[in-house]
């Protein structure tokens, strides 16, 4: 199993990015899909979640600027990032669970300047 994340990049606070992370085989259709991240001296923290049968959760600090879909014919999970502020700096990490088995991607960087 792959997954691979991209769309990272810099942005200026108040703008937007998309981050995609494309799964190999059916995976984004049968787990539960999540995007995770992970700033410099801190713990990596679930972002965004999306479970097998569709239904989305947030993290506090995310809720109502981010959004996580998926396109399972492209079998890529997405997330759309706007308003974003300096403190949402970190790699960001796809994840993909199902019961006890999991799996992530690579990372990728997302930087906010003020």
């Amino acid at each position: 199993v792959q997954l691979q994340a991209s769309g990272g990049g810099l942005v200026q606070a108040g703008g937007s990015l998309r981050l995609s992370c494309a799964a190999s085989g059916s995976i984004v259709s049968n787990y539960d899909m999540g995007w995770y991240r992970q700033a410099p001296g801190k713990q990596r923290e679930l972002v965004a979640a999306i479970s097998d049968v569709g239904s989305t959760n947030y993290a506090s600090s995310v809720k109502g600027r981010f959004t996580i879909s998926r396109d399972n014919g492209k079998n890529t999970v997405y997330l759309q990032m706007n308003s974003l502020k300096p403190e949402d700096t970190a790699v960001y990490y796809c994840n993909a669970r199902k019961f006890a088995i999991q799996y992530w991607g690579q990372g990728t960087q997302v930087t906010v300047s003020s």
